[in-house]
């Protein structure tokens, strides 16, 4: 009959392990080809008895550490695991992985188990990091509203926006057609009594003041 595979007995059934390392202690301290041991999967998957069996009955050295050079307590999600790791079993907690990280340097860096992180530097008497400055705003910000005042952003209608706007004399309008239905239309004089009128379309004098202006001219 095939051996079970002792580290998915770690993940989910500890109380079959250890009667497995029982009859077989020597794979107690075994690790697979990266390193990672039955310590690692215990701590990981939060099995504290197994920790201590492991540690304690068996006499796996808790610092055992992986290819990349972490001890169980790096891989520990929730602060009991780490509390009896430190408090009770004796990891080094001031171990440093290849990359020169502490657990907890390496947790914060991953974002990672925020609570065994703070629990770490509470045990290692090293003051939180500060928090990160915020975006800058934006250049010449606008100055706060005052207190007495309200702004409404809405849209605008079109018969809004173009309130105030200033609309063609009607008058104006009829001079023109009457002009563009003269037989002479194309004469100089005609041509010149259209030009005066658009001139004065534009220039916003009304057909009443214009007239006058013509009758003050030729008086």
């Amino acid at each position: 009959m095939a051996q079970p595979n002792p580290y998915l007995l770690a993940c989910d059934q500890p109380a079959a392990l250890l009667e497995l390392l029982r009859s077989n202690p020597a794979i107690a301290s075994c690790q697979d080809e990266h390193g990672y041991s039955l310590l690692h999967a215990a701590a990981s998957y939060g099995h504290t008895d197994l920790l201590r069996a492991l540690v304690k009955e068996f006499n796996v050295d808790v610092n055992l550490t992986d290819e990349d050079g972490e001890t169980c307590l790096f891989v520990a999600e929730t602060p009991k695991i780490a509390r009896c790791l430190v408090e009770e079993l004796g990891v080094d907690i001031n171990k440093t992985n290849d990359e020169g990280q502490k657990a907890h340097e390496k947790m914060e860096a991953d974002e990672e188990f925020p609570q065994v992180s703070d629990y770490l530097r509470e045990a290692l008497g090293v003051a939180a990091p500060a928090p990160a400055d915020p975006a800058p705003g934006p250049l010449n910000a606008p100055r706060p509203i005052p207190g007495n005042m309200e702004v409404n952003i809405g849209t605008m209608s079109e018969q809004e926006a173009s309130a105030g706007e200033t609309e063609v004399d009607p008058e104006f309008k009829r001079r023109i057609d009457e002009l563009a239905a003269r037989e002479d239309f194309h004469s100089e004089a005609t041509q010149n009594e259209l030009r005066d009128l658009v001139r004065d379309a534009l220039t916003g004098t009304s057909i009443e003041t214009s007239e006058r202006e013509v009758r003050r001219r030729t008086d």
